[in-house]
């Protein structure tokens, strides 16, 4: 449903120079720059703190990079189905989505240094061991690995530098034809999606521990990276409301929109979870319930070990916001949602916490270089992201859609 028109400030809806806007991508990039330096420093100082070094900046690269591709994800789905109420966010998520470039730089010392710190199957001597890690030695093999990484990130880059360009294209033409190669591309774009983020999760994470398999985890990793990209959304465009440059633009129904999908993936992830959890436990098969095991029962000597983070991710991650996120008011209050977008994106982080640190420690621990890994990486994320707004429009300003989404309100 829509109702009539409304005048935009159209001056507001551009990056000025000098604003704090305009000074966050040198900030934030100072700051990014410190903190990879300083956890470099830190990983020099003994084996032990390399291998921690390289566990802690895959969760951090891991974490950004589900950002960028959960926002992908969006800008393609949109382009599929035509929707007309996310143009105004639309540009938003096409600058996380430009992001991955990035992401794909910074992972280069997860692939180049520190594939023997991470990953078992690296091991010759494991391998020539172990009859299971033969059988998967065809895949988990390191030539294997670099080439499908490199893949990975080719597609993901060319889909949101595409997406972006092409968009910018038409706010200079107005060329509606660009909406529509957009649109009849974006299903391919999306099958490419979902194929390479599947596969990604298989080499990156699960192989982590190459005993263990799930057919579900490509979707439970899906359900996580969608959930990060609408909560950075959500906070990047209540960011901008506040300080003036979506006023007008954004209201109510849009922030109710995101606000519903938000809680309606936070309700796929937990169908997912528990989906995965629930099926392994059933079957009881060694290969399947000992990653599981060690989540839920660690060590002989403590066996709550990581007892407390998997509940905390049970409740954190669904318990919490599915009862805050729920109500209509919630959605439509600005303050509020941002609270919830924000502690989505925690919580985000901790699921890839507890997806990557339990190969590294059989107890619950934390790391001074967890934390300055995450503010590397998340220094440079922001600094791309906010460098990327201010090379344009905020919004794609003559898509052929933008009136609807301008007019746009929820039955």
């Amino acid at each position: 449903m829509a109702h009539g028109p409304r005048i935009v400030d159209l001056d507001r809806l551009v990056i000025r120079p000098g604003s704090g806007w305009a000074r966050l991508p040198l900030l934030a990039g100072g700051v990014g720059a410190l903190f990879v330096a300083v956890s470099i420093v830190l990983a020099m100082g003994s084996e032990d703190s390399a291998k921690q070094f390289f566990h802690s900046w895959l969760v951090a690269v891991v974490f950004f990079l589900c950002i960028g591709l959960g926002s992908l994800f969006f800008v393609l789905i949109h382009h599929a189905t035509k929707a007309g109420w996310g143009v105004v966010v639309r540009r938003l998520a096409e600058n996380l989505a430009c992001t991955v470039p990035l992401m794909a730089v910074l992972f280069v010392p997860v692939v180049a240094l520190g594939m023997y710190d991470l990953f078992h199957w690296t091991h010759a001597d494991a391998v020539a061991h172990d009859r299971l890690l033969q059988v998967k030695e065809p895949w988990l093999n390191e030539t294997g690995f670099w080439l499908r990484t490199a893949i990975y990130f080719a597609v993901w880059s060319g889909l949101a530098l595409y997406y972006r360009s092409a968009s910018r294209r038409q706010d200079e033409s107005g060329d509606e034809a660009l909406s529509r190669r957009m649109a009849r591309f974006s299903p391919v774009g999306v099958f490419l999606f979902a194929v390479t983020l599947s596969f990604a999760g298989f080499d990156w994470l699960m192989s982590l521990e190459p005993h263990w398999y799930s057919t579900m985890f490509g979707v439970y990793l899906f359900a996580g990276t969608v959930i990060s990209a609408f909560a950075a959304l959500t906070v990047l465009t209540l960011s901008l409301d506040f300080t003036g440059h979506f006023r007008g633009v954004i209201t109510g129904e849009h922030l109710h929109d995101l606000g519903k999908l938000l809680f309606a993936f936070t309700v796929f992830w937990a169908y997912i979870a528990f989906s995965q959890f629930f099926l392994i436990w059933y079957a009881n098969i060694p290969e399947e319930t000992n990653w599981f095991l060690s989540r839920l029962h660690g060590t002989a000597e403590n066996p709550a070990a990581w007892r407390p983070a998997t509940m905390l991710l049970a409740i954190g991650h669904f318990a919490v916001p599915f009862f805050f996120l729920m109500p209509r008011t919630i959605k439509r209050n600005r303050v509020l949602l941002l609270i919830g977008a924000l502690w989505m994106l925690a919580m985000h982080l901790w699921d890839v916490f507890w997806l990557v640190m339990p190969n590294l420690h059989r107890e619950m621990t934390f790391s001074l270089l967890d934390l300055t890994s995450l503010l590397g990486v998340g220094g440079l994320f922001v600094a791309m992201v906010s460098w990327l707004m201010g090379r344009g429009a905020l919004l794609p300003t003559r898509d052929p859609r933008l009136v609807e989404s301008l007019a746009f309100e929820n039955i």
